[in-house]
C-alpha cells in the first residue's frame, strides 16, 4: 500500500506530466511538416492537427495522368501525417519517461 506522502507524490507526478502533455499537445499543434511523394514532385504541408496547409506540384506532373497525381498527392499527404506521429510519439515519449504508453495512443486536438 502507499503512504500518504507517497501517495501525494503520485497524485504531484500525475499533475506535472498533465501539464506537459497539455505544453506538447500545444506545441504539436503548431507544427507544419511537409510529406513529399514522386521524388519530391508532389508537396503537402499539414499541421499538427492534420489539417491541410499547402499542396505543391511540379508543373510537369499536370501533362501526366490525374489518377497518377491524385495517387502522390493521397502519398504525400499520408506521409506528412505520419511524420506527425513520429514527432508526437517522440514529444510523449519525453515526458512519459519509462509510462509505457499505448502504441495506437493519440493525442486529442
Amino acid at each position: 500500500m502507499f503512504s500518504k506522502d507517497g501517495m501525494s507524490n503520485m497524485i504531484k507526478q500525475a499533475q506535472q506530466m498533465q501539464e506537459k502533455m497539455q505544453r506538447i499537445q500545444k506545441e504539436i499543434e503548431k507544427l507544419e511538416v511537409t510529406g513529399e511523394s514522386g521524388a519530391g514532385l508532389v508537396k503537402v504541408t499539414i499541421d499538427g492537427t492534420h489539417n491541410c496547409r499547402r499542396v505543391e506540384v511540379d508543373s510537369s506532373l499536370l501533362e501526366d495522368e490525374k489518377d497518377m497525381l491524385e495517387d502522390l498527392i493521397a502519398a504525400a499527404f499520408n506521409e506528412a501525417v505520419r511524420r506527425i506521429a513520429e514527432i508526437q510519439k517522440e514529444k510523449i515519449a519525453s515526458v512519459s519517461s519509462g509510462i509505457e504508453i499505448p502504441s495506437n495512443f493519440k493525442m486529442q486536438f
